[in-house]
């Protein structure tokens, strides 16, 4: 994959960001992991709100190197393979572990309830809140203008 197939494939459109947008994506994210972290909430619930986390701050990285993946079918996996050409090798087992928790957050959401289990949702919101924190040193070291 790269940005002229992406491109090209209408997958992505160049768009440049602003810190208000990140801003914004940052108060998703931040609103996905505390609802995530609720003890109260399904397993299911609480996976595909952390996935949800992890995926906006890919767009997040995305948005900094001035791109934005166009929302249609296929486009969380366009994402989080997005996320790797941004980000570079140290990111791609984040990505890989997404990529599997993106099918299973498209089971629970279309498909099935109870599929996630309580030791999937605590896993997938540490690994979610560990790639966010990645992503925000990305984004201070890379694009200091866009850091929090």
């Amino acid at each position: 994959m790269t940005w002229t197939k992406l491109l090209a494939s209408d997958e992505a459109r160049r768009q440049k960001t602003s810190k208000k947008e990140l801003d914004n994506m940052r108060a998703l994210i931040a609103r996905d992991l505390a609802d995530a972290a609720i003890a109260g909430l399904s397993a299911d619930r609480r996976f595909a709100t952390a996935y949800n986390a992890a995926l906006q701050a890919a767009n997040m990285a995305i948005a900094c190197a001035g791109y934005r993946i166009v929302s249609k079918a296929g486009h969380h996996r366009v994402s989080l393979e997005s996320a790797k050409l941004v980000l570079g090798n140290p990111v791609h087992k984040y990505a890989d572990y997404f990529e599997t928790c993106r099918r299973k957050r498209n089971t629970i959401d279309y498909t099935f309830s109870n599929v996630a289990t309580e030791t999937e949702a605590e896993e997938i919101l540490v690994q979610a809140a560990e790639f966010c924190n990645h992503v925000e040193e990305w984004i201070t070291k890379n694009h200091p203008a866009l850091k929090k």
